[in-house]
Order: C-alpha cells, then structure tokens, then sequence
C-alpha cells in the first residue's frame, strides 16, 4: 500500500529511514481531507436533488424552513474537527523533534551556505564543496548555518528540509538507507543564483568511505548519476549549451541510450529513432501509439507501459537517473531524426524458395 500511494503521488524514493514515516503522516492528511472532500460532495448533491424547485412545490409539508441541528451534533463536529487537528498536530511534532534529535554515534558534519553553493567540513579536516559524502547505513548529524541570507537544504529522498538561517545554528539528521546519489535543492529563494545552488548526497559503504577520509581517489565507488559541480560557483556562470539537439545527442551517448538505439535507422536492439518522431507504431498486446513527447517521455519513465511490438522488453526505466532538461534535450535530438529514412529490413526468406 505505502508503494502504491507513492506512486499515485508522485513521491520520489524513500531512501532514508525516516522516509516512509513522514509520507504516512502525508498520506493520513490527503486521504482524510480527500474522504472529507467526498462527504460534503455527496451531502451537497443530496440536498439539490432533495430540495430542488419542482419537490418543494408538490411537497412543501417535506420542508420545515425553522428546523436546526441538535446541540449534540454541532458538539460532536466540533470536537471531531478538533481531535483531527490534535492528532496531526501531535504526530507531526514527534517527528519534528526525532528529525532534531540526532542518534548517539551519529556522523557530524558542518555545513555551510552561501550564495550560491554548499561547504562541508569533516570531524577529520576534511572539506568539499556541494558533493557532501557520507556513510550508508549510519546516521549523519548535519549542523547548518549560512554567510549571506536564508537558504533551505532539502533532499527529496530523505525526506528532509531543513532552513538554514545566517547568525543561528540548526541541526537536522538522516540516514541514508543505502550506497547512491542523492540531489540536493535549495528551497528558499536567495537571489539571482538560486536555481543553480545544488549539490549531492554521495552515501558510500563504510569501507569505501573510510578510504575517501584517507584521501583515496574512489573512481566511481556508487550507482547514480555522475556527480558535476555546480553551474554556479561565485558570482557568475559559464556559458552554458543552446543547442539543445547537440545537448540531447551528448545526454543520449550518456545515458547509454545509443547502445539499443540507431539514429540511422540500422535495425538494432530497440526501435531505430530515424524518423521514428510522429510515426504512429504498433504496441505489444494489441493497439498503436503515436510517437510525440509525452510518449517518448513515458517510455524513459516507465518503459512497459506501451511496449513497442516486435522488441524485448530489455530497456530500463529512468525514473530518478536522468535530469528532467536532459529528458527534453532527448527528446529533441529524436525529434530532429524525424526526417531521417529507416533502413529498409530485409526480407526473411520463405520455405517455398522465396516466392512472394
């Protein structure tokens, strides 16, 4: 149930241990106002279907203008509405104060923000700026403060938000349920930069992260997205790609989108993308599906939704490993092969010699 209705939600994964327990409280509060949203729906039809303009013409002695609800009904209202507001209140302040609360033993870490990056200083000395390293399966204290003016630390998959405000001290803490790459947002607006202030958790197994303490080079020690630094480092940015069919071909090279894709239509693992944009294909079970964005973007997403007739269904799903600008950079690269001629297949011999 807890991975249906994140789904429904379009929650990202929970992979801290504190996750789950904070979208049950989410869950708790959209579903009941939703049931409370059903029941004035269901009353209020009742009472235009009950007291519509032709009923109460041909019988008025139905209706006593004067009549009112008992005392005990509006107390009951009242104290139920109050109850439901104590209950969230409560559960909500228990896991506020457990999110504050570090475990003993935990991992510390300073950081601090400023416009437009993360700093992170290590109980060894260590430093590094955006990439915050930690240990999975153990829990990290993190004790944030800001140089310039108010930012906010959240990460989706922690389920952590955290402001960070500048002349104050706040601490928060999570453990990250296993080894990855987690993004990191600001969610405060905190001036021209303030899109670009990003950064990533990086959880690394024990021994891998004791060795990157050391100072060892780890390579690439995680699954995940490759870490890149920030846009945004000073007060300025680089010059950044336009092309956005170039930016979409090099997003596609690395993905590993081209290792089952040909962009020149030679039949290959998965369907060809020359002049696959805006062809109408065959699907798996029956049915065809015109190939524009939302189809293409579905396919990334969630790949055996519409599965593509005559192909395995080998392709993996990119939910939560690729960037929503390289989606739409993909997109147009596959949209400027719409042109491209596929290779025609050749025909498979038949049991007669070949004959037609």
């Amino acid at each position: 149930m807890n991975e249906l209705l994140r789904r429904l939600l379009f929650l990202p994964q929970q992979s801290s241990t504190m996750a789950e327990s904070i979208d049950e409280l989410h869950y708790f509060v959209i579903i009941t106002t939703m049931l409370g949203a059903l029941l004035v729906t269901l009353v209020g039809g009742w009472f235009l279907l009950r007291y519509r303009e032709g009923r109460i013409q041909t019988h008025p002695h139905d209706y006593d203008i004067g009549a009112k609800p008992p005392l005990w009904m509006k107390v009951a209202a009242v104290f139920a509405l109050f109850t439901l507001f104590v209950v969230w209140w409560a559960i909500g302040m228990r896991q506020y104060l457990e999110l504050r609360i570090a475990p003993q033993g935990a991992f510390e870490v300073e950081v601090v923000a400023k416009q437009w990056m993360w700093k992170y200083t290590y109980p060894e000395g260590g430093r590094s700026i955006a990439a915050l390293y930690v240990p999975a399966g153990r829990p990290v204290k993190l004790t944030l403060t800001s140089r310039d003016v108010i930012h906010s630390f959240y990460v989706p998959e922690f389920r952590i938000k955290q402001d960070v405000v500048p002349g104050r001290f706040t601490t928060v803490w999570f453990e990250a349920k296993a080894a990855g790459v987690y993004e990191i947002l600001c969610t405060e607006y905190c001036g021209t930069g303030h899109s670009v202030m990003r950064g990533q958790v990086i959880a690394l197994e024990p021994g891998d992260f004791d060795r990157w303490l050391e100072g060892e080079d780890l390579g690439a020690p995680v699954a995940g997205p490759r870490y890149e630094q920030p846009w945004v480092v000073g007060n300025t940015a680089p010059a950044q790609e336009l092309d956005l069919v170039r930016t979409g071909e090099r997003a596609a090279s690395t993905q590993g989108c081209l290792r089952c894709h040909s962009v020149d239509g030679t039949p290959h693992i998965g369907p060809t993308w020359a002049g696959l944009y805006g062809s109408v294909v065959p699907l798996e079970g029956g049915g065809k599906a015109l190939v524009d964005a939302a189809y293409i973007t579905e396919s990334m997403m969630d790949p055996l939704v519409k599965m593509h007739a005559g192909f395995a269904p080998l392709m993996p799903s990119y939910l939560g490993r690729i960037r929503s600008g390289e989606t739409a950079a993909i997109i147009a690269f596959i949209k400027s092969l719409r042109n491209v001629p596929p290779e025609p297949v050749a025909p498979t011999p038949s049991n007669d010699g070949g004959a037609p």
